[in-house]
């Protein structure tokens, strides 16, 4: 019997309203317990070749001399070499230089995904690992992941914590039944973002997995559904732990990483959801959100009411219903990739319903090439190539949109884990347009055979599923240099023409006054609209150079504007409804202070990354009921507000345009970390000025 504090959206019985502690009892509350409580210091750190530069120029700035936790570098997301000269390769080799002069991993690119290299060298029973990417979570194998912007992991290099401002909220959800024939874990995954998502249940929240249905999923099913736990916008995620875990481990020779981990008897929780695993269908995610999901037999049954429907949520006009025929929806593409979707039986599974079959235009990336191996040797990566599909290296392009660009108006179908606006590569401000539907590799390699959109459960194939795994570690032991523990501190960094230092940042002065740059009315802002990904990354490692893409998708005057004030001496402001979810990346903050920005002010913040991402770049995250009541151009200014915040303010009055009207702004939930960093004017000042650290 488990105990909630909160709401009770289980009707099985299982669950009960009770009083008690909310979270004493759960997995979550020892494994944080275990590393500080609310002040965090993580077992490893990890990041990829978008992210890792800044991180280690950030850290250098501020100080450091060594890494003191293992810290791994994976090139899977910046391959492409071709865009940007030889800045991409440049990173690269700075990142070896990194791993060897500071003690880190490094992972040559194509190698391995970032999250399935963590899974497969790093993860371990009880253990936390903090990420500079959104989709950090290693629950499945009974590791917390936690997926933040660069800055927190330079707080771990200089021997400081991630800090909480209070208990961090527990959700259980309880596991029944067992999948269907041709269900796979990106239709529990979809199932469970719509169920969530809009009403934020899961919100910042720690998700606990348990209950009778996780017995009856295979551990690839459930790092499947793990891993798309970030876009219901919770903190993390953490799993019961069973003999399929120790088998596990024991396959990729890490037995002495497994311990059995549930919850005790009387654990209470802040809420919890039931999944009724046999009850859940192939699923569709239209665009533009992994929540805006409906059954594939509900998009067949009633075709033009699910697709206005799905319209009307992403804001479009006729765009998908058009594409409705007599024969069904067609896609143009087929993507199966990364992280959730190309693993290994997701692959057994699409090669078995291929088998003899066609897959159309198809790209898969395995995860990583230990994967890719066990599938050659398997026999599936024969079937998949004799159905026309086309093999390529373990990249993260399809999901973030730097690779597999459909046509203008195409509809890709992908087993990735996002299907946000631009992530599929379309530039709309140029009149390209693109949709990505998310689908489990088993209905899209089922569409891809049929030409049309159709669930896995229609089509009679030998499921694969919990299929013995021999890992070979051959392309880890020969080509990944792991400096972890013995730095060569002498040695140098290997800097390329496009690695640039931060620009120096001012300390918050008497007042604080800013104008307005960028006003977006949308329900949510996503980070690929504040920094779009894609080839702009490419400039990621010179903060000027990237800054100029700053909302250039979205509002593509706001760089020359932001620039504009900031070069007559000024600072200024994005205002927005809910900005900042999905990916952790930094970028979307620090491009916004390097063109001048010194606040964000919204109704609420979609994610704590993203909030984080604002503090520890000297922006202040200001939240406001009026916020998008303010027009570009207008001047707000919050006099004496340094000697308010010390004096322990967190409201106050601003004015608007010298005193035309005024405007209520708040901080809310500011700890006295991150005021200090603000006061300092972000955290590489801070560090500078003194805070103790490892160096």
């Amino acid at each position: 019997m488990v105990w909630l504090n909160g709401p009770v959206l289980l009707k099985d019985g299982k669950v009960a309203a009770g009083k008690g502690e909310p979270g004493k009892g759960t997995m979550s509350s020892r494994i944080l317990e275990a590393h500080g409580g609310t002040n965090i210091r993580f077992d490893a750190l990890i990041s990829h070749d978008i992210t890792y530069v800044g991180i280690i120029q950030t850290a250098r700035a501020s100080g450091m001399r060594a890494f003191p936790l293992p810290y791994a570098f994976t090139n899977c997301h910046n391959s492409l070499c071709a865009v940007g000269g030889t800045i991409n390769e440049d990173d690269h080799a700075f990142g070896l230089s990194a791993a060897r002069k500071y003690g880190g991993i490094y992972v040559p690119r194509n190698l391995a995904v970032i999250h399935q290299y963590a899974r497969e060298q790093m993860a371990s029973c009880g253990g936390m690992i903090l990420g500079s990417d959104s989709h950090t979570r290693y629950g499945a194998l009974g590791t917390m992941g936690v997926g933040e912007g660069g800055p927190e992991l330079v707080k771990q290099l200089l021997g400081n914590t991630y800090d909480f401002s209070s208990r961090p909220g527990v959700v259980l959800v309880y596991l029944t039944g067992k999948p269907r024939h041709g269900v796979g874990p990106h239709d529990v995954a979809l199932a469970l973002c719509a169920k969530v998502y809009k009403d934020g249940l899961f919100k910042n929240r720690i998700l606990e997995f348990a209950g009778p249905g996780v017995v009856n999923l295979s551990m690839d099913f459930r790092i499947g559904i793990d891993v798309m736990t970030t876009e219901t916008a919770c903190l993390s995620s953490i799993w019961v732990t069973d003999d399929k875990t120790r088998g596990w481990y024991k396959a990729h020779g890490r037995d002495d990483r497994f311990s059995v981990m549930a919850p005790d008897e009387g654990a209470c929780y802040d809420a919890a959801l039931l999944v009724e695993l046999d009850s859940i269908e192939p699923m569709i995610a239209l665009p533009f959100h992994p929540s805006n999901a409906f059954t594939i037999r509900q998009l067949n049954e009633t075709p033009l009411d699910v697709l206005r429907e799905a319209e009307k949520v992403a804001g479009l006009d006729g765009e998908l219903v058009s594409r409705w025929t007599d024969k069904g929806l067609a896609a143009d593409q087929y993507v199966i990739a990364g992280c959730a979707g190309g693993m290994y039986e997701n692959l057994l599974n699409a090669a078995a319903i291929l088998r003899g079959r066609s897959a159309g235009d198809m790209n898969i990336y395995p995860a990583s090439v230990p994967q890719e191996l066990a599938l050659l040797r398997s026999g599936a990566t024969a079937d998949l190539l004799a159905s026309g599909a086309v093999m390529k290296p373990c990249f993260c392009g399809p999901c973030f949109g730097a690779g597999d660009t459909p046509k203008n108006g195409g509809l890709s179908l992908r087993h990735t884990t996002r299907n946000f606006p631009f992530r599929e590569g379309a530039k709309p401000g140029e009149g390209q347009k693109a949709f990505v539907a998310l689908m489990d590799a088993r209905s899209i390699a089922a569409s891809a055979a049929a030409g049309r959109i159709t669930g896995a459960d229609t089509l009679e194939y030998e499921d694969v599923s919990d299929a013995p795994y021999s890992f070979d570690p051959s392309p880890y032991l020969r080509r990944v240099e792991d400096y972890t523990g013995r730095p060569e501190t002498g040695a140098p960094l290997a800097f390329g023409p496009n690695i640039a230092d931060w620009p120096e940042f001012p300390p918050l002065g008497e007042d604080l006054s800013f104008t307005i740059a960028s006003v977006l009315t949308d329900p949510v802002t996503t980070t690929d609209e504040l920094i779009p990904s894609g080839e702009t990354s490419s400039y990621r490692s010179n903060p000027a150079r990237l800054a100029e893409f700053a909302l250039s998708r979205r509002d593509p005057g706001y760089a020359a504007r932001s620039k504009q004030v900031r070069d007559a001496g000024g600072f200024s402001c994005v205002c927005a409804v809910c900005p900042g979810d999905g990916s952790a990346r930094e970028q979307a903050a620090s491009c916004q202070r390097v063109l001048g920005g010194a606040a964000n002010i919204a109704v609420s913040y979609a994610t704590k990354r993203y909030r984080s991402n604002l503090v520890n770049w000297g922006i202040f995250p200001f939240v406001s009921p009026d916020a998008v009541s303010l027009k570009v151009g207008d001047t707000v200014t919050v006099k004496g507000i340094k000697a308010a915040l010390l004096g322990g303010m967190r409201e106050f009055t601003a004015s608007v345009n010298g005193g035309e009207s005024s405007i209520g702004l708040a901080l809310p939930g500011l700890t006295d970390d991150e005021l200090q960093i603000l006061l300092d004017g972000c955290l590489i000042n801070h560090y500078r000025r003194g805070m103790k650290h490892n160096g």
